[in-house]
């Protein structure tokens, strides 16, 4: 598995002063992703990724153990929950761009699933 290694790093946290990625290195870590299809890269600015469940009591429950991941890691993303669907959303506001901790969050909620 291709984010094995991301999965198993923990956010850094981010005070600001340091670039965001862009370019190369920014399509360098997405490509480390398990499957980087399915998070999306929006202006080089943060990175989205929608999931779909049976039903909103599944959807739920994910959203549920996305927070408990997300509260561990002290990186928090938007997260928009429907019936049957989760939508999440993840930059590093210190930086108003995406870091390597946007990606790492993203692999840990992939293996959630």
């Amino acid at each position: 598995m291709r984010d094995q290694s991301l999965a198993s790093k923990t956010c850094v946290p981010c005070r600001g002063g340091v670039p965001p990625l862009k370019g190369k290195d920014l399509s360098d870590v997405h490509r480390l992703l398990a499957d980087p299809a399915q998070w999306n890269i929006v202006n080089q600015h943060h990175i989205v990724r929608a999931y779909k469940f049976p039903d909103f009591k599944s959807a739920l429950a994910f959203v549920n153990r996305v927070g408990e991941v997300a509260e561990a890691q002290g990186h928090h993303p938007d997260i928009l929950l429907g019936w049957g669907k989760v939508e999440i959303t993840t930059w590093t506001h210190a930086v108003d761009g995406l870091t390597e901790s946007d990606f790492i969050l993203a692999a840990k909620i992939d293996q959630l699933l």
